[in-house]
């Protein structure tokens, strides 16, 4: 019994190391997501913080602060979108590695 609870301990110590490096990755990991024109871009790291907005001439010339703001709304949405997904895939990753993705997947990870 005793060497189950050291696997136990061992398995729960792997999980915690492999969780800390797959928030470092996504920490630094940026998905762009533009506006339905292509005129905004938004860059969100891989754990869904914004990291800058870029807004071209064209945009602001063509548009009033109402529509700019409905496009940058458009690329943030794209964006988050994005790093949603990136995170799901390497969660999914994760959980597959350490033996608890597919069907007997009980702790629902990467889903």
């Amino acid at each position: 019994m005793a060497n189950m609870m050291e696997n136990v301990k061992k398995a729960q110590q792997l999980v915690q190391v492999e969780a800390a490096k797959v928030q470092e990755e996504l920490s630094k990991a940026e998905f762009d997501g533009y506006s339905s024109d292509e005129t905004i871009r938004v860059v969100m790291s891989g754990n869904q913080e914004p990291r800058s907005v870029d807004i071209t001439e064209a945009a602001m010339e063509a548009n009033s602060a109402e529509e700019l703001s409905q496009l940058v709304t458009e690329a943030m949405k794209d964006a988050h979108a994005k790093s949603v997904q990136g995170m799901k895939e390497r969660m999914s990753t994760l959980a597959s590695s350490l033996g608890l993705g597919g069907q007997n997947n009980p702790l629902g990870l990467g889903q």
